[in-house]
This record gives structure tokens, sequence and C-alpha cells, in this order.
């Protein structure tokens, strides 16, 4: 009995363990995709001011 009562400890740790993972995971994914919003719409308004293309503002080489 006492075998089976360890099992089920166990498990059920093994259980909690897995959620606390998967919420990690969630949230590590929910601020990857923030930041990658917040870059992409930094990078629209950053194209949006500028003039022609870097190219153009480079001095030629003689």
């Amino acid at each position: 009995m006492f075998q089976f009562e360890l099992l089920q400890a166990r498990s059920a740790e093994l259980r909690r363990r897995a959620e606390h993972e998967r919420l990690v995971r969630e949230a590590v994914r929910a601020r990857r995709a923030a930041r990658r919003e917040e870059a992409a719409r930094r990078a629209a308004e950053t194209e949006a001011h500028t003039r022609g293309s870097r190219r153009d503002r480079l001095a030629r080489a003689a």
C-alpha cells in the first residue's frame, strides 16, 4: 500500500512539473511574439521616415 501511495505522489508531482513547464514555454513564446511585433512596428516606422535607400547616403569610393 505504501508503494502505491508513493507512486501516486510521484505521478502527481510529475504532472505539476509538466504543467509548470508548459506555462513557462507559453510565457516565453508570448514574450518572443511581443518582441517580434514591436520590432516589426519599429522597422515599419523607421522605414516610413527614411528617404531613399541606405546606399544613397554612403559616399562612393574613387
